[in-house]
């Protein structure tokens, strides 16, 4: 077995393009997946909240005002299982099951044009969108890092990425299932030690520094703007998702990746304003400029850093 590994490895490194290639083939595939945990995920979080509430609201005190356990005056049937596996997909228009030769990665879209095999409905040019995205960013994750195993790290938080952006664009939320874990899978690949060649992942120190100082840092100038102007400026899950990415890229690259996400949003919120007439009343979604930044970061944070440092004469080595 370790022959085999070896010989992938070997045969991969000497061929950087062959590499680049097959990761790209496979962040189709993974692409395919993210439009799945993009459309579900909240959909089954919004019923799991929902089951939670009917519960807490089923609860009815006995005659002589105390609690007697859980009654349901209308007890609901029990829901078809629905998550990442189950059902199976299908046309939401008439219902018709999607074959796995219609789920090709953007192949199938474009042989289909864009409509239902069935019935004809256009189906969401999003889909493709995503897969090709996942496709192009994860080949540029392995043009950077190469044949290394930091590269699948790095693969793991571009598609959680990825997702979280689409879902935030959606839903306007992050949710915790996803923001939590990043966090702590960032903070345990510190326990493995700095590369001195790619300087990642980052040392303990400075990932949990990057963690607390994230999420602290969002909090504060989220209070600080409520108390000024009495409106929320942001969601928590912004504050998660920044200490997520100072979990993986540690504390210096923190002011980076809040200076590139806000630039990118202001300038995409006057855009949206000016050009398209959008109500400035509207909130625009954060996340998907802090995971831009934070991407950004994770390849070329160290170099932008020391460009900037040279430029302004800070850099005095």
């Amino acid at each position: 077995m370790q022959t085999v590994l070896d010989q992938f490895i070997y045969t991969m490194t000497s061929s950087p393009a062959l590499w680049v290639g097959l990761v790209c083939l496979f962040g189709l595939m993974v692409g395919s997946f993210l439009n799945v945990v993009i459309h579900r995920l909240p959909i089954m979080l919004n019923r799991d909240w929902r089951a939670q509430a009917q519960e807490l609201l089923s609860e009815q005190p006995a005659a002589d005002g105390k609690p007697d356990g859980i009654r349901l005056s209308n007890p609901q049937p029990a829901a078809e299982p629905y998550n990442l596996v189950e059902p199976r997909s299908a046309c939401p228009k008439c219902r018709a099951p999607i074959t796995a030769l219609q789920n090709i990665p953007v192949i199938s879209y474009l042989v289909l044009k864009g409509r239902c095999a069935n019935c004809g409905n256009p189906i969401s040019v999003r889909y493709p969108i995503v897969e090709l995205v996942t496709a192009i960013l994860s080949a540029v994750v392995a043009w950077r890092f190469g044949v290394h195993w930091y590269t699948g790290a790095a693969l793991l938080l571009t598609w959680f990425l990825i997702a979280l952006s689409a879902i935030d664009f959606d839903t306007g939320f992050l949710p915790d299932d996803m923001t939590m874990p990043l966090i702590w899978m960032g903070l345990l690949l510190s326990l493995a030690g700095t590369d001195a060649a790619l300087g990642l992942p980052v040392d303990m120190r400075s990932s949990i520094l990057g963690a607390v100082c994230g999420y602290l840092s969002l909090w504060c100038v989220y209070h600080v703007y409520r108390l000024i102007t009495g409106q929320e400026g942001m969601g928590f899950g912004d504050f998660k998702l920044f200490a997520a990415l100072g979990a993986w890229l540690g504390w210096k690259m923190l002011p980076l990746i809040i200076l590139l996400s806000a630039c990118t949003g202001a300038v995409v919120g006057i855009v949206l304003i000016a050009v398209y007439g959008r109500d400035r009343k509207i909130p625009i979604p954060f996340g998907p400029y802090l995971a831009a930044a934070g991407w950004i970061a994770l390849l070329w944070g160290e170099q932008i850093v020391g460009t900037y440092m040279r430029v302004s004469g800070l850099d005095r080595s």
